[in-house]
């Protein structure tokens, strides 16, 4: 536990010790050599049955028993290593420095390789007899329906069963070592800030936590620890993202895809026809984002957009910072507003010891949730003291709330795409809002709309930049590798091209690839972001218009988003998302807040 401040709540740190006291227990043992068996028998049944790519047939009563067997052994086994994997990495994302934690998650890595090729191998089977023909068959076919014909789209960009083999079992030393590489380096790292009060050596997570301070001086000592403190780690970083790019690129041409965005969307179940909808709605918002950043810099007193060190201030009439317990219950009564259960869940996550909210050395920034045992969740914060922070924790019990409603699905049906994981996080995030706008008037109001508008220009405008930014990167890679200074430059112009005059070009920030994990990871990470920020806003429409017939369908709609594709899932709370309208109407939700903020800030001017 960790003090907020004198005489104030802890801040809470998860525990996992009553699943396994700790890496020595030998329940934990004991786990780690059964997950090795597991894995060893399940390649042993892919090879009983022949699960992989053979002559199109029929599928008859064998190949219907080879199904149900295999689909039961593969969901037991993930199942199994998911909370291996949970349990080790909760040590390794708060204390990055904690070797034998870092030795246990690359023998799980090790082990999720040798799984990678039998889902390879399950799609090609699974192509060769075709979905729909093999749940006639079988009973575990038919419940994985959704996920079965998703795997067999996958099969005509898949590459030969050896080489997909080979690219998972390198990919442990290979992009997955370039990702650690980075997030080691970059959650280690200290800097000096030059603070009002004196210089302090601080974790850089802290250091990024400071931009939501009240302390102009504050912000920009921050801000300048930063430029000085990126380069000390971006020759490192910019070797890893040229390497894990670099890997993408072969393998996406060998896979036949024709571009990179292509093989994100289909990880994401979105359709071409969805995502242009959206990149054309968001396009042409960008004008409106610019017009809200430019009053948002006159109240800071920028004059030629909003600096940098701006981006995250909060106005000077807001409140301040706020405590631990302050923003838990701002959380909780708005949750309560929706249903008694999922304000329940807020309790839970405390008494359960879900939650580690403390930022420290070593550990991970920025917050995520990931599922653990059962319905439980271990959700990881970065707690500031601002409303946004309170914020960012109803988004990430928004996603345990979903992983509540997951539970009872396996493995392969809850194989959630990035775009449709954030449905519950927006939706809870956007109640906290409604909540505290259907509250205040005046400067209150004011003060809520900025930090809203903030995310939501982060969602929407930064985003944006990070977009354009991935897709230079990955056509430059095709030809070459690149330096710190054009990863630079593309940052630079990237940030350009998406804020505009919104923003203070001579304080754009190069080196925000080097920080972002998201880049070292799953490529094109955070468009899903936008696309959960603006089906939220049309998911609370639907919301508001029929609250009772909602509450009825959204569970089990919620856990059917490792099953549905996006347009189904749509379709289900009657939204069209092919349609340019749909993202246009929530983006709506977004100009109309801007306007009342800057007539609310006409006094102030």
């Amino acid at each position: 536990m960790s003090f907020t401040a004198e005489n104030e709540t802890p801040l809470p740190r998860w525990s996992v010790a009553d699943v396994h006291e700790s890496f020595n227990a030998r329940s934990f043992t004991d786990a780690m050599e059964r997950a090795g068996s597991n894995v060893a028998r399940l390649e042993s049944l892919f090879e009983t049955h022949n699960i992989r790519s053979i002559e199109p047939r029929t599928p008859n009563a064998q190949d219907g028993a080879a199904a149900d067997a295999v689909i039961q052994a593969f969901n037991k086994t993930v199942d199994e290593q998911d909370v291996l994997i949970s349990y080790i990495y909760a040590t390794v994302s708060t204390d990055s420095r904690q070797e034998q934690a870092q030795g246990l998650l690359s023998e799980m890595e090790d082990l999720d390789a040798r799984i990678s090729p039998l889902l390879a191998r399950l799609a090609d089977w699974v192509a060769s007899l075709d979905a729909n023909a093999l749940k006639q068959v079988s009973d575990e076919a038919r419940e994985h329906l959704g996920p079965l014909l998703r795997l067999q789209d996958r099969a005509i960009h898949q590459m030969s069963e050896a080489e997909e083999g080979l690219y998972a079992e390198l990919g442990t030393t290979g992009s997955s070592a370039w990702g650690r590489l980075q997030s080691d380096l970059t959650s280690q790292l200290s800097v000096d800030v030059h603070l009002p009060t004196g210089t302090k050596t601080m974790p850089m997570a802290a250091v990024r936590g400071l931009a939501t301070d009240n302390d102009l001086e504050v912000r920009k000592a921050a801000y300048e620890a930063e430029m000085r403190a990126w380069p000390t780690v971006a020759v490192a970083c910019a070797a890893a993202m040229n390497s894990i790019k670099g890997e993408a690129n072969t393998v996406n041409k060998r896979r036949q895809w024709k571009a990179p965005i292509d093989a994100s969307l289909y990880s994401n179940s979105v359709s071409n026809a969805t995502f242009t909808a959206m990149q054309s709605a968001i396009s042409a918002s960008l004008p409106d984002f610019r017009r809200w950043m430019r009053v948002k810099a006159q109240l800071h007193g920028d004059t030629n957009g909003l600096s940098w060190w701006n981006l995250f201030a909060p106005l000077h009439i807001s409140p301040g910072a706020i405590s631990w317990d302050e923003g838990i219950s701002l959380v909780k009564g708005a949750f309560s507003s929706y249903s008694d259960r999922l304000a329940q869940l807020v309790d839970r996550s405390i008494d359960e010891q879900w939650l580690d909210a403390e930022p420290r050395e070593g550990k991970t920034g920025g917050a995520f949730c990931m599922s653990f045992v059962d319905d439980r969740s271990l959700v990881l914060l970065n707690w500031s003291g601002s409303v946004d922070s309170a914020q960012t924790t109803a988004h990430e019990l928004g996603h345990a709330y979903h992983n509540t409603q997951l539970a009872h699905r396996t493995p392969l049906q809850k194989r959630l795409p990035m775009a449709l994981a954030e449905t519950a996080s927006i939706f809870c995030e956007t109640l906290v809002v409604e909540d505290g706008l259907s509250r205040m008037q005046g400067d209150e109001r004011l003060a809520l709309l900025d930090v809203n508008l903030i995310g939501a220009s982060q969602v929407v405008v930064d985003i944006h930049s990070r977009f354009l930014f991935e897709t230079e990167v990955f056509a430059r890679r095709q030809r070459r590798t690149l330096g710190v200074s054009e990863f630079n430059e593309i940052m630079l112009q990237a940030q350009s091209d998406a804020y505009g005059d919104g923003l203070d070009q001579s304080t754009r920030h190069p080196h925000m690839w080097v920080l972002k994990p998201h880049y070292y990871g799953s490529h094109f990470y955070n468009w899903p972001y936008t696309y959960g920020l603006l089906f939220g806003l049309g998911l609370y429409a639907k919301y508001q218009s029929n609250p009772d017939h909602f509450r009825e369908n959204y569970d089990t709609v919620l856990s059917r988003a490792g099953m549905d594709t996006a347009e189904e899932l749509g379709q289900a709370f009657g939204i069209d998302v092919t349609d340019v309208a749909f993202w246009t109407s929530s983006l709506d939700v977004l100009r109309a807040r801007m306007l009342d903020y800057e007539k609310l800030a006409q006094k102030h001017l």
